[in-house]
């Protein structure tokens, strides 16, 4: 699994003309599956989203998580993080995941990410999607549950 994390003051996501979903401060997390992708990635992004310390503590340190300020995730699907673009000029997205497999993969990362008592908000999962966001710092950072070391 693929994640691009941000760290936010505010974000919405809006489905034809529909809020979805809306936060206040904490993260926008752009999550994408892979072919490859099994329940352990899903569970292993979900406790490093919420652990991740990209919030400031007193001293303006990014020293605190998720789980410490009580901020809140808008989780929105994103295939297009499995997106090859060494050859040509469009990209594959050939080792992205089936929308079954990655639908059921997308709902246990929310689902794992909600176990730890973190609010998430969420877009509609196979939608066109509008994203607003105000990236606080900026802070974005790319997670990938297969590059471990």
């Amino acid at each position: 699994m693929r994640a691009v994390v941000q760290r936010v003051t505010r974000a919405s996501v809006t489905v034809a003309n529909r809020c979805t979903g809306k936060i206040d401060a904490g993260m926008v997390v752009l999550l994408g599956v892979g072919q490859e992708d099994t329940a352990t990635d899903a569970r292993y992004l979900a406790d490093k989203v919420v652990n991740l310390r990209i919030f400031d503590d007193d001293q303006g340190q990014m020293n605190r998580s998720l789980a410490e300020t009580g901020g809140a995730v808008l989780v929105v699907s994103q295939f297009t993080l499995f997106g090859d673009c060494r050859k040509g000029r469009r990209p594959s997205y050939a080792s992205a995941a089936r929308p079954e497999m990655a639908r059921s993969l997308y709902e246990l990362f929310i689902d794992e990410v909600r176990a730890r008592s973190v609010t998430v908000a969420t877009g509609e999962f196979q939608a066109m999607m509008k994203v607003t966001l105000a990236n606080d710092g900026p802070v974005t950072l790319l997670l990938d549950s297969r590059k471990l070391f």
